[in-house]
């Protein structure tokens, strides 16, 4: 900058004339203008891949009456949506903008976290780790890639599209911790503003860690804004203690009634006001709180009184009867923690108690009103929803959240169906290749490939350039390879394409690596390793290729394997159909490195250990949502698994059907095949 500038009021500094706000890397362009989020290019189509209806569909099956209209509360289905919420939330704007009426997150907030968790495995009291899925790494990376600048950013677009989506009564919670609520209360402050922050909440957990040379920390921030200065709100209260009464309202009137005297005064200077036969100003620096006609109904009801012998200044008779409790205030000390009893655990590692959602459910909506959470992991919000008449919608991009959300809905739908009470039934949707395709021009510039050279390159593969077959990357040992494009899922026309040219070029043995896989795939190559005597292998693109400077190879390992049979029988002389499940091998894709070797003999002798949940649809047509007509599942005080379903499925019609047997390993991770029903 030239010495020679002079800066003063008649040519002010750069600097003088700055507004106080919160600036981070991406906030603005190159030319200094504020960068929009960009919705419109985020939008994309929502797969529903499932419908679940859990006590409907069971009685509908077994041919039992059952009555919808007192079951279920309206035709609304809840939401359930495996994918990015930044994604998630841009594709909802379509038909939710301006409709949600209560917004909830959790978002993560340890720049340190560790993903992995213990999980439950088998019958007994047993549990292994599981890592995090390739997406949760990839985003997280994302998240904190440039540390805070890149935390903000994310957090910011998120924020500034859920405004969008939020109904002008509507509120919004976010729950944070030291790490990062100072940032989080400026971000969105900048967005919803600052006069519409109603409160910052502070929630003292339970559980205490030792913190070394510091305070322990025991408590979270959760920071309460509106979208307008007219948000829903009802206020709660805390039950009083027995002896509130007695202390609190010393004074008894004739007919038994407790009350207190309060100060008919506030901060602030005013008029005088008469009372009764006398006009009497009120204190230095303070003023009247009630109007003079108010005045004249309470002389008149004997409500005024004047303590000290009629020489001090007036006060009201507050009467205890028909107060609610005391009114709730912004510490939350009366609400403990998820601990390792508690009915509602549900094994994932930042659930919070549903106390918690209860109450600001409670305070800020009503019931029939629209509840979302986009970071819902283990389901809290949507429980409380369901058990208190909101409707709901849920995502997270984790497998194992929404497998523990999904689980979780269920068993609640099976207790309100028993106890007679209604629910809503809900499906479960995701992104599919959407959200991929997404990922790849956004963070591999469309570089496919680039993204087979690094697959290649960590399964030890010799990459060929003059291959037979452009379907035929690489070749390891006399096993040719396939690499599948980062954006795509593993078809049954691309396997069958890919082991015809393996016949073609003369090899009988064909790995096809990908990220996913078709539903049924497995069946579809059983069928051509007979056809063509090719031994297809389907391996599952391990998520450690993703990590910075990684150098030695991770386990590639083949998808799970999944095997089940007809059971037919007579009833009352109709034939009825369930399910057995035969063979189970899981795919140890989310387990941590150093306990895989522990667990591949575990998995081949023992692999119905690691089914969590499973499910039939009797009546599966390709092309149409699985329909939960049956299901089983573990929970933490019952660990036994049947493999057999004892629904006794009736068929409506004498033709060939085909049933869809799902099943959802502890990792979360769902395989799926199809068994042919006779007519």
């Amino acid at each position: 900058m030239p010495d020679n500038i002079r800066y003063g009021t008649d040519n002010p500094h750069p600097l003088s004339t700055l507004r106080t706000e919160l600036v981070w890397e991406g906030k603005y362009d190159e030319y200094g203008n504020r960068r929009e989020v960009e919705i419109a290019g985020l939008a994309m189509p929502l797969q529903k891949i499932e419908t679940v209806d859990e006590p409907r569909q069971r009685a509908e099956g077994q041919r039992q009456l059952f009555e919808p209209e007192k079951a279920h509360r309206d035709d609304f289905r809840n939401m359930l949506i495996w994918g990015d919420n930044k994604l998630v939330m841009a594709s909802l704007l379509k038909d939710y903008k301006g409709e949600i009426d209560l917004i909830y997150i959790d978002p993560p907030f340890d720049v340190g976290a560790d993903f992995t968790m213990d999980v439950p495995v088998g019958a007994e009291d047993d549990s292994i780790e599981k890592d995090q899925s390739t997406l949760e790494m990839v985003a997280y990376r994302d998240m904190w890639g440039r540390g805070t600048d890149s935390y903000i950013q994310m957090m910011y677009e998120r924020l500034a599209i859920i405004k969008e989506l939020l109904a002008e009564s509507g509120s919004i919670f976010v729950h944070c911790d030291w790490r990062v609520n100072s940032l989080l209360r400026l971000v969105m402050a900048d967005i919803f503003g600052q006069s519409n922050m109603r409160n910052e909440i502070a929630w003292r957990r339970a559980n205490t860690k030792t913190p070394g040379v510091k305070l322990g920390v025991i408590h979270d921030t959760i920071y309460w804004f509106s979208k307008s200065d007219t948000p829903k709100f009802r206020m709660q209260y805390h039950a009083f203690k027995d002896d509130y009464e007695e202390r609190k309202f010393p004074h008894i009137e004739e007919d038994g009634r407790r009350y207190q005297l309060q100060p008919l005064h506030g901060k602030g200077s005013g008029e005088p006001r008469r009372f009764g036969d006398r006009v009497i100003a009120p204190p230095r620096g303070r003023h009247w709180s009630w109007s003079q006609d108010r005045i004249d109904e309470a002389m008149a009801a004997g409500i005024i009184v004047f303590p000290n012998s009629g020489e001090g200044y007036p006060r009201y008779k507050d009467y205890f009867e028909g107060k609610q409790g005391i009114p709730l205030q912004t510490i939350w000390n009366d609400i403990p923690d998820v601990n390792s009893q508690a009915f509602e655990k549900e094994d994932y590692a930042t659930q919070k108690p549903e106390g918690l959602l209860e109450r600001i459910l409670q305070t800020c909506s009503d019931e029939g009103d629209l509840i979302a959470d986009f970071f819902c992991g283990s389901g809290t919000a949507g429980s409380v929803a369901e058990r208190l008449g909101r409707r709901w919608i849920m995502c997270d991009l984790g497998r194992f959240a929404i497998h523990t959300s999904r689980k979780r809905l269920i068993e609640l739908q099976r207790r309100l169906n028993d106890d007679g009470q209604p629910y809503r039934s809900f499906d479960v949707y995701n992104l599919g290749r959407y959200e991929r395709q997404w990922w790849q021009s956004t963070h591999l510039n469309g570089a496919d490939e680039e993204h087979r050279r690094v697959v290649l390159e960590f399964y030890r593969a010799e990459p060929l350039h003059d291959a037979p077959s452009p379907l035929l990357h690489g070749r390891k040992g006399s096993t040719w390879v396939h690499v599948n494009s980062v954006d795509s899922i593993f078809t049954r026309d691309e396997v069958t394409n890919v082991a015809m040219a393996t016949k073609e070029a003369g090899a009988r043995e064909v790995a096809c690596l990908s990220w996913e896989f078709e539903m049924d795939l497995r069946l579809t190559c059983n069928r051509l390793e007979q056809e063509l005597g090719v031994k297809i292998k389907l391996i599952q693109i391990p998520r450690e290729i993703m990590e910075k400077n990684r150098t030695s190879p991770p386990p590639f390992l083949e998808v799970a394997t999944l095997q089940a049979e007809l059971v037919l029988r007579e009833v009352g002389g109709k034939r009825v159909t369930d399910i057995k499940l035969t063979t189970f091998l899981p795919s140890l894709a989310e387990v941590p490195s150093k306990e895989l070797a522990a667990l591949k003999e575990r998995a081949i002798n023992s692999g119905f250990d690691f089914i969590d949940f499973w499910a039939v649809d009797f009546d599966y047509s390709h092309g149409r949502p699985f329909n939960h007509d049956w299901q089983a599942y573990r929970t933490r005080k019952d660990r036994s698994l049947p493999t057999v379903s004892d629904l006794g499925y009736e068929y409506s019609s004498i033709r060939p059907h085909t049933a869809c047997v799902k099943v959802v390993d502890v990792f979360g991770c769902d395989t799926s095949i199809t068994v042919e029903v006779p007519a």
